[in-house]
């Protein structure tokens, strides 16, 4: 267990950088509001990560499959996006789908770092 919450904390840091280097990335290049909107989709992303991991605890002890909660979070946000007008639905989505470079950046770290280590044969 002491792996898994190294791993989520690891996570949760990756995913703290990424979201602000390309939140300020996206305000460089494009303007404030379009960088807002990337770091609300990109809130809910983490808050998104945040559930699976309470429902991945939970699975080892109290039920066999995982809830699909998370969805209406995901539908959620979008619906909002496209019903306020200050809000634009393509960096909100982006922004939630930084949970997914950050666990392509873990997996790619991780293969690099297997790979460095000399096998024992």
């Amino acid at each position: 267990m002491t792996e898994y919450v190294k791993l989520k904390r690891e996570l949760y840091i990756t995913f703290v950088v990424v979201g602000l280097v390309v939140f300020v990335s996206v305000w460089l290049a494009y303007e404030l509001n379009v960088a807002l909107n990337y770091l609300l989709g990109a809130i809910v992303g983490l808050v998104y990560v945040r559930m699976l991991a309470r429902e991945v605890e939970k699975l080892s002890y109290e039920k066999r499959r995982l809830n699909n909660n998370r969805l209406g979070l995901f539908a959620g946000v979008i619906i909002l996006a496209i019903r306020v007008p200050q809000l634009q639905v393509l960096p909100v989505f982006l922004g939630f789908l930084t949970y997914k470079l950050v666990l392509l950046i873990y997996t790619l770290r991780t293969v690099w770092l297997s790979s460095d280590r000399p096998s024992s044969k």
